[in-house]
């Protein structure tokens, strides 16, 4: 974090400075700002945030002792450690992170790209960041740091020499990216696509549709949507003269849009195509797993070339990226027995992305395996999405269709009505029961997808099949 004294801080979240020590209302602090103790050092500052498991309060005294300073609390602990007592110490995350990039901005160089979407937050932002880290010092969000405690804590990481803040915006509700947005109004705008990933919560895809609309509401005067033209929902998000002064920069796969793809094709060792930027051609090489990172790729050339990064040294550096990130279509095992582990998250969406990646992989005479589990925050549609992606998983010919959990048995069900019914389709309430299988069933040849929404944990079992085929 910028250097602030104590009592600034304590006016930007409105809270109560207790002083320890030797400190005094001017003493300057600067520390990384952290709610976990574990990852607090000398110097830093400690958000006491109450969770549902367990209480940040009791770990105020292993922060000081790990060097904290401060320490933003909601009682006071007794502690020799300077503390600010608010009401909501995530609402005074939320106050600092907007008072500092505020700050930070007034300097002129801190550019802020917000990006959302239902599917590929993630990956799209490390692409972007990875682009560009190469013009500047670059601030981007930890794994996915996209709620309202892991966005403020981003950043709050911008100094005043950061050039560029990346920031993932996920809703857990209507309102959620308005509310995290607006705490620094994004010079770029980066919308991926409108689907099926936390319906449940928004009351299906148009009230999704409505919440992924908040960031491109959210744009500074003058700044740049970048919009995907592929989606008919994202493209209807395009700001008119009426909204606000605001530019709009497509990608996708069709012939409008300014950033597009050709000539996609997919391998085990990643996808190539060919990329146009406003009509110049260039070669993409992505080693990166499935041609739905190509949209990702797009997107983040989009918003790199809008911040005058040319289109040779995006496509270069894009084309270093080895992994999206752990749990994203990371591939391990080995050449003998391939396992792709892709849950940390699903969608269906997603889920249909990654095993058409796993069809266009295997080769003849290899063996397809998709090991799945359930697809969190569908709600109402739960049981219709389930089934489509077990009738998918059949017609795509995948040999082997392992479903883990009770959340997910309606694909399992729809797999073997479809004619699946051969053994060709498992079932297995735990984890350890379906590596028990898995251990004894896969062979050389076999091109393996581990996918599921992260609370199903098989992205564990991915880890483990790795380690027992490597």
């Amino acid at each position: 974090m910028i250097s602030l004294p104590l009592h600034h801080i304590a006016l930007t979240v409105g809270g109560d400075l207790l002083l320890a020590g030797d400190d005094t209302p001017d003493t300057v602090v600067s520390g990384t700002v952290d709610t976990d103790s574990r990852a607090i050092g000398p110097g830093d500052i400690f958000v006491a945030k109450p969770g549902e498991t367990t209480d940040g309060h009791l770990f105020v005294p292993a922060a000081h002792q790990a060097g904290a300073v401060l320490a933003l609390v909601e009682r006071p602990v007794d502690e020799p450690i300077t503390q600010i007592v608010v009401r909501d110490v995530v609402q005074a995350l939320a106050d600092l992170a907007r008072e500092v990039v505020a700050r930070v901005r007034t300097g002129g160089a801190l550019k802020v790209v917000g990006i959302t979407g239902s599917n590929g937050k993630t990956t799209t932002k490390n692409l972007l960041a990875r682009i560009l880290e190469d013009e500047g010092e670059t601030v981007a969000p930890r794994a996915s740091y996209n709620n309202e405690v892991g966005a403020p804590l981003t950043m709050l990481r911008v100094t005043e020499e950061t050039r560029y803040l990346v920031s993932e915006f996920g809703a857990s509700g209507p309102g959620a990216i308005a509310a995290l947005a607006g705490l620094v109004h994004p010079d770029i705008s980066v919308v991926l696509m409108v689907g099926m990933a936390h319906a449940g919560g928004f009351g299906g895809i148009e009230g999704t549709f409505r919440a992924k609309s908040e960031l491109v509401h959210a744009l500074r005067p003058g700044g740049v949507a970048v919009l995907n033209a592929d989606d008919p929902r994202v493209a209807q998000m395009a700001p008119t003269a009426q909204d606000k002064p605001a530019s709009v920069r497509w990608f996708g796969r069709g012939s409008t849009a300014e950033v597009r793809a050709e000539d996609v094709e997919v391998t085990a060792d990643g996808t190539s195509c060919t990329v146009f930027v406003d009509g110049v051609s260039a070669p993409l090489r992505l080693r990166v797993l499935g041609e739905h990172h190509v949209m990702n790729a797009l997107a983040a050339i989009a918003a790199a070339t809008a911040l005058g990064v040319t289109p040779a040294d995006a496509v270069a550096r894009l084309e270093t990226v080895e992994l999206a990130e752990r749990w994203r279509m990371q591939p391990l095992g080995s050449p003998r027995v391939r396992i792709i582990n892709d849950a940390y998250n699903a969608s269906p969406d997603s889920m249909s992305a990654a095993l058409r990646t796993l069809a266009q992989i295997t080769g003849p005479g290899e063996r397809m395996v998709a090991v799945l589990g359930a697809m969190s925050e569908l709600g109402e549609y739960a049981g219709e999405e389930h089934d489509r992606i077990g009738l998918q998983a059949v017609r795509l010919g995948i040999q082997r269709i392992v479903v883990i959990g009770p959340e997910a048995r309606r694909l399992f069900l729809a797999a073997v009505g479809e004619g699946s019914w051969d053994g060709e389709a498992v079932f297995f309430a735990t984890a350890d029961e379906a590596y028990d299988y898995l251990t004894g069933e896969l062979r050389d040849g076999d091109r393996v997808l581990v996918k599921s929404s992260n609370s199903a944990g098989l992205r564990f079992l991915g880890d483990r099949l790795g380690e027992f085929f490597s």
